[in-house]
Order: structure tokens, then sequence, then C-alpha cells
């Protein structure tokens, strides 16, 4: 056999390998055999470039890294689904749907509501060329690189067809989920807080071999466009699909009508915690392909097709123990220890009791039998407490009255709910004080996890946040978790971190009731350290968005000791203190925007900066006074008030076309 001919028939058959494992979950060789496979062909292809191919299986290990992702505008809009949340909801649905055909019943297709990210992949002649997140629906982001990486995707197809472009979601099923967090733990950084979200962030990964290291997988779930009009139905596209290689929405059912639907939803509902990946409800959809075209799409959604949401899984536990969590603000936090339970993907063995009023009212003891949920599937609350399963044997928790951290009284004050470790010297606060100092909303210094911070504060390396600017490559190599490159990499991450400007700062030292807005207005009223410390409570309360207690605290932080002590230290190592020069009457000079869901290609906090930077103000919510909402992805509450008020509501792409 010539080379040409062999690396034609390794890619054959690596493909139907990845197949029969990836699609199929019915593997016919071994890992091994695989990989040496693999081997061969990435050997031949590297000796052969006149054979190379973009859609190779070599190619799903990830390429070279880029430096940002480029926008792709859809031929096809990506819609999002309305919701519904109970049959009622449901019937009305249905009810509109049959008004629109005349009164004719339809038939529905039910599958699952597959939680992770949508994106659409395109084919030319058989050939993946691209694949895209849905961003805001009308444009998104070319991430063909990554999405290759995905050996349930595939990269050729044995069909006829000019042009084919499906979309499908991309998820990371639990199994791996566990994984990526317990290599992340290990490793000392901070964790994803559930499958979605460590599928969205994998998938935008400028580095595609980072991807390819996170074990994503997906399921396609329909046909945007084709060049033909071959299929007449959804799930006769489903199963045509289904033969070409893809990986299609598992337990597609169809119903003669919506209360055969409903049935089937109850189904999916029932088995939404024995599944290996996470759902967050059911879709139901028209079958008819022209029906659809009938029913037609509102600019947002389509008409013909709605989501079910389930209500966040609940189980129930026991209360083993309740202990206490100082906060770096010397804020004492009872969290429940429960005996550990699965709940939306993941391992639930702590919730978070708030504070003593939260244990009174829900007159929770140890021992309690209680219903745990994640809010908004993240957060672990108990949500009651199950006392007809009490057996006498329940214990009353008291909270304490000195600090567990330092030994130091407790206090309470008057119309607060929290009680207050104030001790200057609690080892506990301070450990907390620099986890936030480095935090991403804060400092922002990338590889100081809560673990390092940890075991730098354990090690005797640091006191304070301002001994990090201290530290050097020689004393942190010696340290479990680190080596040559990764230490050089947290010493030029610090490095980095001195040049933020003075609101980052403000944040960063963790002024009680001042958050990243608040310290923005103060850093550009005072614009340096300096001036901010001589300032009376008076003349900082005159700020717009600070109120009196809030200038308090910050008087009173200022005034003690150990503060002025810790600026000093920060200033000696070139700490920056002077505030970020904001562009006076730009374009969005005297403009309030409110920012909502998940944007196409910027963070939360980089819309925001564009937006102050060019003379507007960003709110946390919506009134009257507010310009415009700038919505993207899965947009919430925000929106619907805006809608009800008649605010504009704008896309991610119009707020950059208005600077």
């Amino acid at each position: 056999m010539n080379v040409e001919n062999e690396i034609l028939q390794l890619r054959k058959e690596l493909e139907e390998h990845n197949y029969n494992y990836y699609v199929m979950d019915n593997p016919t060789i071994s890992d091994f055999e695989y990989d040496a496979m693999i081997q061969r062909l990435i050997k031949l292809e590297e000796e052969n470039p006149q054979f190379a191919d973009e859609n190779s299986p070599t190619k799903r290990v990830g390429g070279v890294a880029l430096d940002e992702f480029e926008q792709v505008t859809h031929e096809v809009q990506m819609q999002s689904l309305g919701d519904v949340f109970s049959y009622d909801e449901l019937m009305e649905f249905d009810q509109r749907v049959q008004q629109g055909l005349d009164g004719e019943t339809p038939e529905y297709v039910v599958e699952m509501k597959i939680d992770g990210l949508s994106v659409s992949l395109e084919y030319q002649n058989g050939n993946f060329f691209r694949g895209s997140t849905r961003g805001d629906g009308n444009v998104g982001e070319n991430i063909t690189e990554n999405l290759k990486t995905i050996k349930s995707i595939p990269l050729k197809l044995n069909c006829d067809t000019e042009t084919l472009e499906v979309r499908g979601e991309v998820y990371m099923p639990r199994k791996s989920f566990e994984q990526v967090n317990a290599e992340k733990a290990a490793a000392g950084e901070a964790l994803f807080a559930n499958p979605r979200n460590a599928a969205a962030g994998s998938l935008r990964q400028l580095d595609s071999k980072v991807t390819a290291k996170r074990k994503l997988d997906v399921f396609v779930f329909n046909i945007q466009s084709i060049s033909d009009d071959r299929v007449k139905t959804h799930t006769e596209g489903l199963d045509w699909l289904a033969g070409l290689g893809f990986k299609v929405s598992p337990m597609r059912e169809v119903c003669a009508n919506m209360d055969e639907a409903y049935l089937q939803i109850l189904k999916i509902g029932e088995m939404r915690p024995q599944l290996p990946f996470d759902i967050d409800g059911a879709v139901v959809k028209v079958n008819s392909l022209e029906k659809r075209e009938i029913l037609g799409s509102t600019s947002k959604v389509p008409k013909w097709a709605i989501a079910y949401k389930f209500p966040a899984e609940q189980q129930e536990t026991t209360v083993e123990d309740i202990i206490v969590q100082v906060g770096r603000t010397g804020v004492i936090t009872p969290n429940a220890v429960l005996t550990p339970v699965k709940i939306a993907g993941s391992t639930v063995s702590r919730a978070t009791l708030h504070n003593e009023d939260f244990i009174i009212a829900k007159d929770l003891k140890i021992g309690d039998r209680v219903l745990v949920q994640k809010a908004g599937d993240i957060i672990p609350e108990v949500v009651s407490v199950l006392k007809d399963k009490r057996n006498g044997s329940e214990k009353a928790y008291k909270m304490p009255t000195h600090c567990p951290a330092c030994g130091e009284q407790l206090f309470r004050e008057e119309g607060e709910a929290a009680l207050r470790c104030v001790s200057t010297n609690c080892p506990a606060q301070r450990t907390r004080s620099v986890i936030h100092f480095a935090s991403r909303d804060a400092m922002d210094i990338e590889g100081l996890g809560d673990a390092v911070v940890e075991q730098l504060i354990d090690e005797g390396l640091i006191k304070t946040s301002a001994d990090l600017f201290y530290l050097t490559k020689e004393q942190l190599v010696p340290l479990e978790r680190f080596a040559e490159k990764s230490a050089q990499n947290l010493i030029d991450a610090i490095e980095k971190a001195k040049q933020n400007p003075l609101d980052r700062l403000l944040c960063a030292l963790g002024i009680r009731l001042i958050g990243s807005r608040s310290a923005k207005a103060i850093a550009a009223h005072f614009k340096n350290i300096d001036n901010l410390m001589n300032a009376t409570a008076e003349e900082v309360s005159q700020i717009n968005d600070v109120g009196e207690k809030m200038a308090e605290s910050i008087v009173h932080y200022f005034a003690k000791g150990e503060t002025k002590e810790l600026i000093e230290k920060m200033k000696s190592a070139g700490v920056n203190m002077i505030a970020e020069e904001r562009t006076v009457g730009g374009s969005l000079e005297g403009k309030t925007f409110v920012l909502t869901g998940t944007l196409p290609t910027l963070k939360r906090s980089d819309a925001q900066k564009i937006i102050e930077d060019n003379g507007g103000k960003v709110s946390g919510s919506v009134s009257k006074k507010t310009d415009f909402v700038v919505a993207g992805e899965e947009a919430g509450s925000k929106l619907d008030k805006a809608q009800s008020l008649g605010v504009a509501v704008i896309t991610e792409e119009e707020l950059l076309n208005m600077i």
C-alpha cells in the first residue's frame, strides 16, 4: 500500500472508530490500538504534507492557539425558545399553535433540553468547514478548531447535499465535569460552577488543545438549512442526520397531541437525576416542517416550539452538623454539613444557612431531614425542614459567641442579621481577604487561586495582600504545585496587577459595603489614594452611588493603622494608586445602560468598561431612567422589565456601533 492510500485508509478507519465509540457508545478497538493508529497517521501526515486535510482525525487533538475569535453572521437566525413552567401554560401554547393552523392539531415532538452551549455546524459538499456559537442569535463566534476536537462531530459526511447547516448543543458529561474539577482543585484553580459553565468555558478557549482535553460532547437537534428538500418532518430530518453519523437528540418522541406530549415531559423529568448529562427541561416542537413555515416566528422565538422548564432539582438528605465560616469582612456564616447527595449533576455536601435568623425561621436542628436544591442550579440551599420525620434525636443549634478562628468575641450590630468578628488579627479574615484581593473582579491575578493563597500563608511567605508584591520566583519553585514555568507565570501575573487602576485596588481591598461600581465612582472623584484617605465621611457621601453608611465604612477602614501600613507597603512595591483617566464627553455621555444575559463576545466587565470609557454609566437595575438595556443570550427579568417600561433593548453589536 502506498503512503497516500495508507493515510486515506487510516483516516477512514479512525472516523469509524470515533463514530462507534462516541456516537454509538460501542467501541470496537482498545484505547491503546486507537492511540497507535493516531500516532501513525500523525507521523505520515508530518512526513507527507502534500496529503494534508483540514478534516483529518489528527485535527481533533487541537492546533495553534488563536489571538481572538472571528465573528460569524448566521445565515439562519439561531433563535432562542420561549419558556413555560406548568401544564396550563403548555396548553396555552397548544391553543396558539392550533389557532395559527386554523384549528388543526399538529403532531408534536418532545425532546430533552440539554443544558449546554448552542452551536451551528456548517458543511459544504459533505465537509465540515465552519462551526460557531449562537452569540446573540444573529452574530456568533467562529470556534471551528475547538469544535473539531469533539469526536462525536463528524468532519466528513457521506452525502450529496451541497450545503447543510445543523444546530446542536455542546455539553460536558457529568463524569467529565467531575474529572475536570478534580484536576482544577489539584492545581489550586477556581472550580467550574456546573457542567454548563464548564462547557461554555472550554468551548471558548483560544487554545484548542485545552478544549481537546475537556472531553466535550454534542447532541444535534435541528436542521437549520439544507440545499434540497429531502426531509418533510423534524423526526425524518433527525433520522437522516443520525444515518450520516451525527449524534442526535436522545429519546425523541412523536406525540399526537399536547396531552401526550405532557406525559412525555413528565417521563423525562423522572429520568433527570439518572442521566449522564444535565438537562433543564424538555422541548416541544411541531413535527411538520410545512406547518412550521405557516406558524412562523417572532423576532426572537419560533412560534412552533416551546421549552418546558423543570423546577430546580430537589433531594432529601440529613443535616449532620452545622459549622461556621469566617468571611473576609468578619461575617460569620453558618453552613449545613449534609449527607452527600447528587443534585443537578454534582455531589452536594454543604449548603449555606445564611445567618442566625434563617436557622430560627426554619426551626432547623442538627439531625433534621431536609430538602435541598441548587438556586439557579448552582448554589446549594436548604428549602425546607421535614419536621414530620423527626425522631427526637435532633439537637438545637446555637451560634457561637466567639470567633472560631481567633477566639475574639463576636458582635451583631443593631438592624443587621450578620454576626461579625471585628478583630484585625483574625487569621481567617486574612486568608479570605487575600483570596478576594486576587479574584477576577478585584486585582485579577491569574493563577492565584484559593489553594495557592492558603499554601503561601501556611508556608509563611505572605500575611497580607501587600506581601504578594514582594514574592520571588525562588521562593515559589520549591513549593508543591510549582515548577519553574508556573512560578514565573505567577510572578508575571502579580507584576501585571500592579498596573491596575485605583478602582480595582479599592474593590480588592475588601472595604465593607464597597463593590466594583461604587469603587469606580470613588476613584473617579478622588483621583488618587491619598485624597481618599484624607477625606471625611461627609465628603465621600457627596458622590453619586455612595451612601452615608458606605462613606462611614470607607473612613473607618482608612483610619486604621494596619490599613495605612498596608497601603504604604503596596506603594513601595510600585502598586498603582492613581485613578484611570476617563473619557469626558464620549459618545455615550449622559446615557445609562443595564447589562443582562451572556453577550456573544464581551465579558460583562469588558462591556461595562467600554461604556464607562465612552462617558456612559452602567446600572445594576432597570428603571425609567435607564436609556438602554444591552441583552445577550438567556437574558432574564431585566429584559422583561425593560420591555414593560418601554426601555430600548439593544444587542452587543448595536452597543459597539454607538461608540
